[in-house]
Order: structure tokens, then sequence, then C-alpha cells
């Protein structure tokens, strides 16, 4: 443990390349909206995830630098304050270009299980894989996606189960956290499933209403993509996830006049 930690400070410390810093620029603009400091962090963090974590293409998907780098900003961005050792029990990211069928097993109301195949721009496996479309990464580490990120979406959710579980209950800093995280948190999406979820773009959608585990993904890509929008409609949400990421995402985007909705009921 020691020597891992030793050798991640000493990759954490490389100078970040100049044609990475171009890259970044160019397709997670967010990053040159950060300070100095939270800025010198994530290139830290991006170093070591990129020395650890194995990408592979699918589909015939040759994995470029702007692809790795730009996915790993993305999932870096979620552990900015928090974390040094980016997601330990990650081993591969695996590519498509595009949206891609995946095959499921279902059990019906009867009880038998059907194997069906399902679109999906990305999925979190148990075995220290994520899969994620390239072209939905790409849209979603632009300051145009709708409030939309896949890949904080599936990274989301490998923060959730190291806790030992795919259940909206990640692991806190301090146990006197639990209590508050647990009222918000199910107060927010028992309300959520009552409604049915919103068309609104920048809110809550129907795919959150879905499990605990699906609300804390999408409610993360919210925080980070949509977070005046989400501290107007939803404080309550917005402070809870602040005191997890440990960060305010206000500061490094940009405010839209969508923001400027009705705050929502918390019941």
């Amino acid at each position: 443990m020691v020597l891992r930690a030793w050798r991640q400070d000493r990759i954490r410390r490389r100078p970040f390349p100049a044609e990475w810093n171009a890259i970044l620029r160019r397709t997670f603009p967010r990053i040159g909206r950060l300070s100095a400091a939270d800025r010198t962090e994530l290139e830290g963090l991006i170093h070591v995830f990129l020395a650890e974590k194995r990408f592979e293409g699918a589909a015939e998907l040759i994995v470029t630098d702007e692809m790795r780098l730009t996915i790993a900003a993305q999932a870096c961005l979620l552990l900015l304050h928090r974390v040094a050792d980016p997601y330990p029990g990650l081993f591969s990211v695996i590519v498509y270009p595009h949206e891609y069928l995946a095959s499921q097993r279902v059990r019906d109301e009867i009880g038998l299980v059907r194997e069906t195949r399902q679109v999906r721009l990305g999925e979190t496996g148990a075995r220290g894989a994520v899969v994620v479309s390239w072209d939905a990464a790409e849209r979603g580490a632009s300051d145009e996606n709708g409030g939309r990120s896949v890949v904080l979406h599936e990274f989301a959710h490998l923060l959730d189960a190291e806790a030992g579980g795919f259940d909206g209950a990640p692991r806190l800093r301090h146990r006197t956290m639990y209590a508050d995280w647990s009222l918000i948190l199910e107060r927010e999406f028992d309300a959520l499933r009552r409604g049915g979820g919103t068309d609104d773009l920048l809110d809550l959608d129907a795919y959150a209403a879905t499990s605990p585990a699906e609300f804390f993904a999408v409610a993360t890509e919210r925080f980070f993509q949509a977070p005046h929008a989400l501290a107007h409609r939803r404080p309550a949400l917005f402070a809870a996830l602040a005191g997890f990421y440990e960060q305010d995402p206000r500061q490094s985007m940009p405010e839209t006049p969508s923001a400027r909705g009705p705050v929502l009921p918390e019941d």
C-alpha cells in the first residue's frame, strides 16, 4: 500500500504535457475555468488514471490520446478534493464508437428469465471494467451537453459500489453524514418516483426514478453538468452532493437562464 502511494505520488508530480493541455482545452473546456490549484490536482489525477487503467477499443475502434484524456478528465473530476487514488478497483475502460447493443437477462412477471438486447451508451460492470460510447463521452465533456454525461454517470456508479453495492449509498467521509444523506436522498428519490420524473433536460428525469443507484448517478450528472439549475431547484440535494464531492461546480460552469426555473417542492 505504501509502495503504491509512493509510486502514484511520483506519477502525479510529472509535468502535464503541453499537447495534453491543448487537447483538454478543446474537448473539456471546463478545465480552463478551474482554479490553478484544482487544475494542478486534476492533472495529477489524470496522470495516475492513465498510467494505471487500460483503455480498450470495441467494435474496431482505435482509442486515441484525445479519447483517453477526455474520458479520464471527466472521471477524475469526481475525485477532486476527495481521494488521491483514482478508482482502485477499476482495471479497464472499454470504449465503443457509438451506442451499442448489450445482452441483458430479465425476469418476467411469472418468473421466467429471458435474454433481451438493449441499446446502451455505457455501463458499469462488477469485474473492474467501465464501458462508454465515445460520441456520448465527447458530448458530455463539452459545455453544450444538456446536463448529460455518460462518463460522470458510470463513474458515479463506481463510487457508489465502493461501499459494497449499487444502492445510492456511497462511502461517506464521516459516519455522522449518513443520517442526513439518507434522509435527503430518500426524500428526493421518493418524490421523484411519485412524480415520474421531468422532461426538463437540466433536472432529474424518469430514469433517475428507477432505482436509488440510478438516482445517485443521474443526480451526479446534474450536479456537475447543470449545477446552477440543481442548486436553485433542489437545494437540499445539491448541498448533500456538495458535501460528498467536496466541491461546488458552479465555480467552473457558466450559468444559464434555465437555472432560474422554479424551486421544486421537497415534501
